[in-house]
């Protein structure tokens, strides 16, 4: 790995002032960040037991809301955590908190519900009983140039994407050891962020993010079994298919991969981010036309998605 790199990683923001005096909501109350508690017997920091999504903020809108709320209820269902609220009343309470940071652009949310109090410091879920705990974290963050200009290296870690009945990837959980462990892995190698495999050996997706490489004028990503369905991969791919790019879902390897003329990471807070090198080795020459033309189509697309508000 070349080290004298500085290491930086896909969430890497501006700097911004603003964020030292931001307010939080927390089950419908706005506080200043210093004054936002949960309790040591929330299931979310005893067990890890919650949901989570991140939404941007654009011109006033949260972008793709109806999207990002339809994957944040089925996870809710899935590990029966009742929401508490329409989707309504949770746009209303981001747009309250929004309101209250006098934030309408360049914003980053982190909405995250646990499963609430427990009565004592156990596992069992019925031992919360006082109903789910909703917090909403939002921040000015807008992500360092570096990103975009440089690049993030990756280095292929032990860690894997597991079967979806062990830890299902879908579920975007409180519960993040598994990448956690992964971006170590990385980190060790001299790398940014971790390149991990599924189950099967196949190229999967990052420990923060979805991965897509292109070749030969293709854009590939894997079939979507062990990650994290991304809204931002998704409307990649979408993208890809109504601009006549040829896109596949499918399983491919490393040799793929290092063998790539370009790859890039997706997600809500980076969008496109490309990736420089993999396990030591530059990926394409540098050069990135197809990964620039996405970054625009999505760029386009945002603004025909939020310039209404």
């Amino acid at each position: 790995m070349n080290s004298e790199k500085e290491s930086h990683t896909t969430h890497d923001a501006e700097q911004d002032a603003r964020n030292k005096d931001v307010k939080i909501y927390i089950n419908g109350e706005i506080v200043h960040r210093d004054d936002a508690k949960v309790s040591v017997y929330d299931a979310g920091f005893m067990l890890g037991d919650g949901m989570w999504e991140g939404l941007r903020l654009y011109n006033g809108k949260w972008a793709f809301f109806e999207e990002h709320m339809d994957r944040f209820f089925n996870s809710c269902k899935t590990v029966s955590i009742d929401v508490g609220m329409t989707k309504d009343e949770m746009l209303d309470a981001l747009n309250r908190t929004a309101a209250a940071n006098g934030m309408t652009d360049d914003v980053h949310c982190r909405l995250m519900l646990t499963r609430g109090i427990k009565d004592k410091p156990f596992q069992h879920p019925s031992l919360s009983r006082s109903g789910p705990t909703l917090v909403l974290i939002m921040e000015h963050s807008k992500p360092v140039d570096s990103l975009s200009s440089k690049g993030i290296r990756l280095a292929t870690v032990p860690q894997v994407r597991g079967l979806p009945m062990s830890q299902d990837a879908k579920l975007n959980s409180h519960s993040k050891l598994n990448c956690i462990i992964a971006c170590l892995q990385a980190e060790e190698a001299g790398a940014d962020e971790a390149l991990m495999l599924d189950p099967h050996g196949f190229v999967n997706t990052t420990n923060a993010c979805n991965f897509f490489i292109v070749r030969r004028g293709e854009v590939w990503t894997s079939t979507g079994d062990y990650c994290m369905n991304g809204v931002t991969r998704q409307k990649v791919i979408d993208l890809c298919r109504e601009n006549g790019i040829p896109v596949f879902e499918k399983n491919y390897s490393l040799y793929e991969a290092y063998g790539a003329d370009e790859a890039f990471l997706t997600g809500t807070f980076g969008a496109q981010t490309p990736v420089a090198s993999i396990d030591g080795k530059p990926i394409g020459n540098g050069d990135r036309p197809m990964t620039r033309k996405l970054r625009q189509f999505y760029k386009d697309l945002i603004k025909r998605t939020t310039s209404d508000a």
